[in-house]
């Protein structure tokens, strides 16, 4: 009998970890070992069970899971994660990457790729879709925005005018514009509102 993968699943919605749990369940040559629902009880369960395969779902309540991959592999320097997520942004893929990721998954191909992508991250290789590979190679030689920039676009993003954003910034009305005609011209926009879409599609802001 082969060495089983040992499995732990990190998402904090039940309905996806029992959908997990029966694919796995059905596979001679893995076993899951544990579950957790958010990253603080991802780091405690990593430390109990040593999976060799962790599925990481990206935005969880509490710490988020690129978040809780750096912790653990801080700690476990070989852990091996696949990120299970709901889209392709190209920013939120390469922070999951540079924190470790060796797979990456959108939760609408689980049930055709899960196991593949399982073995083949346990193998010691990478997984990335052809569709996420595409949306990263797109935006290789683009600017990245400042922090300056991110706290303006936040700020947009909760419907604030540049008034309220210089107020709340402390910085001049002037300033904020600037900010904001080099934020436009980095992803390519045509206005505020077209601005924060495409922050939202790529992963540079949260849509919560």
């Amino acid at each position: 009998m082969p060495k089983q993968i040992r499995v732990m699943t990190v998402d904090d919605h039940p309905l996806l970890r029992e959908g997990i749990a029966a694919v796995l369940q059905d596979e001679p040559d893995m076993v899951l070992v544990a579950e957790a629902t958010n990253g603080d009880d991802a780091i405690r369960s990593f430390r109990q069970h040593r999976p060799d395969v962790t599925l990481m779902d990206i935005q969880m309540p509490g710490m988020c899971g690129i978040d809780a991959m750096t912790a653990i592999r801080t700690e476990f320097p070989n852990a091996r994660f696949v990120v299970l997520t709901t889209y392709q942004g190209d920013v939120q893929a390469l922070r999951a990457l540079k924190a470790g990721a060796s797979g990456y998954l959108l939760k609408s191909m689980l049930r055709k790729e899960l196991l593949e992508t399982i073995r083949i991250v346990n193998s010691g290789n990478r997984r990335i879709p052809p569709e996420v590979a595409a949306e990263l190679a797109d935006h290789l030689a683009d600017d990245v925005l400042s922090e300056r920039e991110m706290e303006i676009l936040h700020q947009v993003a909760s419907g604030n005018s540049n008034k309220l954003i210089a107020s709340h910034l402390r910085i001049s009305e002037a300033t904020v514009k600037g900010h904001m005609k080099n934020i436009l011209s980095k992803l390519g926009a045509n206005d505020r509102t077209h601005a924060v879409t495409i922050a939202i599609k790529r992963g540079i802001i949260d849509n919560h």
